[in-house]
């Protein structure tokens, strides 16, 4: 055991965070999961399943979950996995119950809305003392809970940190990579998110496997350019955490964002399925990726597809009439 990890805590009791507080178990760590559902944190210590969110999983090896955030805060290193919009606000509970230099894993994508930041930059202004990480990659919840083989992408300014932190989480089913492109892993999760939804559309609306292997080569190219604009390593994104993670959300109904779009391109209103529906958060980050791109002068047809029918303001038909009808060009200009 890696004696200066030897503990994890994880914040957040959904799907994920369970699943990675199990990765985190089996990699020989003793594991606290921070829950805000009393009946979840009774279910997961009494009958060891998280039935809310991963109905039929056996939560072994045994791990603790409570109520109590300074209980998860303690631990050598801490998981945060509650959705990207609400980083800044638990960031902010955790800063002061942590140990200073504590690593704080940010698994959440996307950017923060209002202020267009990666989450990292987020977590650095709320929780300045903590060493904030990134972990990103083509992973589903449910695969990596039922020990199904998985590799994702740790990411830290410092490598040796991005290093022992993927040494404290692996496992022979869960294989994590160490980067130092915290932007490069940052902003392939974040934009997978959104173009993984016009993944989607493309198949509700009936287009076809060759329309969909168009649309995913050519939003691949888009995440490409905006990701380097914003200072990511081209080949960052060529990896896990960008091609393998858009691969894998692209073409899954198991995706949040690939099942909206579905729901989408069937004709269903973005309002409607925002509102009925489980957490998006291609949704939410589509439109400020757009801006971001407009701000940075980056081609992003595919994001602005999405921006616009996330928010209503272009119908199905009308953006894909709008992509069809763009002028020819070289393909690699």
């Amino acid at each position: 055991m890696t004696s200066r990890f030897a503990s994890v805590g994880v914040a957040g009791g959904g799907a994920w965070g369970t699943a990675l507080a199990l990765a985190a178990a089996r990699a020989g760590r003793t594991v606290t999961l921070w829950a805000r559902d009393p009946a979840a944190v009774e279910a997961i210590n009494a009958r060891r399943e998280n039935p809310a969110h991963l109905p039929g999983v056996r939560l072994d090896p045994p791990l603790e979950a409570t109520t109590d955030l300074a209980r998860a805060a303690a631990a050598d290193l801490v998981i945060l996995s509650t959705p990207a919009q609400t980083t800044r606000a638990v960031a902010g509970a955790l800063a002061p119950l942590m140990r200073p230099d504590t690593p704080l894993v940010i698994t959440a994508k996307g950017f923060e809305a209002g202020t267009g930041l990666l989450l990292a930059d987020v977590v650095a202004a709320a929780a300045p003392a903590a060493r904030p990480a990134v972990l990103s990659g083509p992973s589903f919840a449910a695969d990596v809970a039922r020990s199904l083989p998985t590799a994702v992408t740790i990411a830290a300014a410092d490598i040796a940190l991005a290093e022992a932190l993927a040494r404290a989480l692996a496992s022979p089913f869960f294989r994590p990579y160490a980067s130092d492109d915290v932007i490069g892993v940052e902003v392939g999760g974040a934009l997978k998110n959104v173009l993984a939804i016009a993944s989607g559309v493309v198949i509700g609306r009936g287009l076809g496997a060759s329309a969909q292997a168009a649309l995913i080569a050519r939003a691949f190219a888009e995440l490409m350019r905006l990701a380097v604009a914003l200072g990511a390593r081209a080949e960052t994104l060529t990896g896990l955490s960008g091609f393998g993670d858009l691969v894998l959300t692209a073409t899954s109904r198991q995706s949040r964002n690939f099942a909206f779009g579905v729901a989408l391109g069937e004709g269903g209103s973005a309002a409607a399925l925002k509102e009925a529906g489980p957490l998006v958060e291609g949704a939410k980050t589509a439109p400020v990726a757009l801006a971001i791109a407009a701000r940075l002068g980056i081609d992003a047809p595919v994001t602005a597809a999405v921006a616009a029918l996330v928010e209503g303001r272009a119908g199905v038909d009308q953006v894909i009439g709008e992509l069809l009808a763009r002028p020819l060009k070289r393909e690699t200009a």
